[in-house]
């Protein structure tokens, strides 16, 4: 039990301590962290540059995120497996931040976002993610999926869309009308690109399929080139400027330095109003930023203790995020939180401790220095195929057909509105409906759970309750969804009886609202002239009474510790008042 309760105290760096301070940590443990590191580094460069694109700033700036973000989190959070960078499913958020208020304002939503990680452990909230259905946490990452996909069409077509509008049914409009634009070009490098994602797994290599189809993407590109046609590359669509202030194409070949998040250029380049209005809308932006963040590294870590038999730092973990996310953007990186798919990936690499998503960010910041005119030849729809499936695998369709097919329909209910809810509007309103809607549901199953049964037509009990007195069972939790109703109906049934035998053996939970109405019962048979004998209080019913200071009533409300005891006292009773009436 004590082991339990210590992984849910707030430890900064308690993955890396478990890891390698608390486990001895030779050399061949540093070799398969190495070989794990540069396995997922290879993943997250070309990952990195498309997450950044989609989310509508320059490609070094989802680079600098797996840098700065990946060795902070590594070094301070609670999952010794966990790979932290950009991530597919802030998209979505990020998108219309970085539209309206530029990188300054998507950076400064960033810091916000971290703060409110921290708060978050701070508050000892790791365990409560966990309470999340898993229908709502389906439903939003379905949704998460498909919005991310339409996204990339733009760039897989090579469409062209001057402004992608805000609201989705928008943004499909819009690439509807741009599809006279299509280039083959483009689309022909998206489809081979996703065609090498897609079949790669089945020649079981142990290289992972990302390095592969960009290359294969990049072949085709110079191939079309040769004909004539331009296909769309990062150093075609990105710029920066360098020391002397001249412009270079693509992303710049610099380690990320210290800037101050706030004065950096917002919509346009243009500098950024800082005022009431604009805070006000990058909080609430930055609180969906870390709402998806705190359950996406903790669904992370819960997927990779599966997968290797260990127990993360829930809320260490929620520190650890909260860091990085304060840190990054002092060095231009957009939000970060684990990613499940790099994750996954680092553990099937061998990796064995934080070393290797430390080691995973090394080798993104030597890509930086010394393959920045490479990447810059990246086509844009090589990118986007990434993206698309990324997308695929993080919708998690199997898991979301089979719900369909084998849950309650309340439950399949509230996974289809999550999902319309986050295309149509965002991924808040969709997870606070869903959670909503959830347990309103939940709420009435187990209100259903509560019945009342008559002991009198029981063999057990049925021979031994006297005349003239009433006995009946609850069974089920008596909370405020169920007990005014399942009260007014034991009410109904007792009039005219001399008393009532409740046994509340099975009875485990007595809310508030299960205590009001057991009182309001008690005061309205005694109006009655009805007598109460309750037999067998559970634990926690018997706590809720005694701290609401409820008191037994001689000859109206008495309570037994056994159905025996209860038996005897209420015989004894009808019994007594038999020779007072014959008398």
């Amino acid at each position: 039990m004590q082991a339990v309760t210590q992984r849910h105290l707030l430890k900064i760096s308690s993955a890396l301590r478990d890891a390698c301070w608390q486990q001895p940590y030779s050399i061949s443990r540093l070799i398969k962290d190495l070989l794990a590191g540069l396995t997922v580094g290879i993943i997250a460069i070309p990952l990195a540059m498309a997450l950044a694109i989609a989310s509508g700033v320059p490609p070094q700036h989802g680079l600098y995120t797996a840098i700065i973000a990946g060795i902070a989190i590594a070094l301070t959070g609670g999952s010794r497996y966990s790979v932290s960078g950009p991530t597919a499913a802030f998209v979505v958020i990020l998108y219309p931040v970085a539209q309206q208020f530029g990188v300054a304002g998507l950076l400064v939503a960033t810091l916000m976002c971290g703060a409110m990680l921290v708060a978050m452990a701070v508050g000892r909230l790791g365990r409560l993610i966990g309470y999340i259905p898993m229908q709502v946490t389906l439903g939003f990452t379905m949704g998460i999926g498909i919005v991310i996909a339409t996204l990339q069409l733009k760039d897989f077509f090579g469409l062209t869309v001057v402004e992608m509008p805000e609201k989705y049914h928008q943004k499909v409009a819009a690439l509807w009308h741009a599809l006279p634009t299509w280039h083959w070009g483009d689309t022909l490098v998206g489809v081979v690109t996703l065609a090498v994602l897609i079949l790669w797994p089945k020649l079981k290599l142990k290289l992972p399929g990302h390095l592969p189809a960009v290359l294969a993407g990049m072949l085709v590109a110079w191939l079309v080139g040769l004909s004539g046609e331009e296909v769309a590359t990062i150093g075609s669509r990105f710029s920066y400027a360098l020391p002397d202030g001249t412009l270079g194409q693509g992303i710049p070949p610099f380690a990320p330095s210290f800037v101050l998040p706030w004065n950096l250029p917002g919509p346009e380049g243009a500098p950024l109003v800082w005022d009431l209005q604009t805070i006000e809308k990058l909080m609430v932006a930055a609180f969906s930023m870390a709402m998806l963040g705190a359950i996406e590294s903790l669904l992370c870590a819960v997927v990779l203790d599966g997968m290797t038999d260990s127990r993360h730092h829930s809320n260490g973990e929620l520190l650890g995020q909260g860091i990085g996310n304060l840190l990054a953007p002092f060095f231009g990186g957009i939000t970060a939180t684990a990613a499940i798919a790099r994750s996954a990936a680092n553990v099937r690499a061998g990796a064995t401790s934080p070393v290797a998503a430390i080691i995973h960010a090394i080798v993104v910041l030597l890509a930086i220095l010394f393959l920045a005119r490479w990447l810059s030849y990246l086509p844009l729809a090589a990118m986007s195929a990434l993206l698309m499936m990324v997308a695929w695998n993080m919708s998690e369709a199997h898991k979301v057909v089979a719900l369909a097919r084998t849950a309650p329909r309340s439950d399949v209910l509230v996974m289809v509105l999550c999902i319309a809810l986050t295309v149509l509007f965002d991924m808040v309103i969709a997870i606070t409906f869903g959670i909503v809607l959830a347990s309103l549901l939940f709420m009435r199953a187990m209100s259903k759970m509560t019945l009342l049964t008559d002991l009198k037509l029981t063999k057990r009990w049925g021979h031994q309750i006297p005349d003239g007195w009433a006995a009946y069972r609850i069974t089920g939790p008596l909370f405020f969804a169920a007990a005014d109703h399942l009260f007014a109906e034991l009410l109904a049934r007792v009039q005219g009886h001399q008393g009532v035998l409740l046994l509340l053996d099975g009875v485990s939970i007595l809310d508030a609202g299960g205590l009001a109405g057991f009182q309001h019962l008690c005061d309205d048979l005694r109006a009655q002239g009805i007598r109460l004998q309750v037999a067998e209080v559970q634990f926690q019913p018997l706590k809720t009474l005694a701290r609401a200071s409820f008191q037994a009533i001689p000859d109206a409300v008495e309570f037994s510790a056994t159905m025996e005891e209860a038996l005897q006292h209420i015989t004894a009773t009808a019994a007594q008042n038999a020779g007072f009436t014959s008398s």
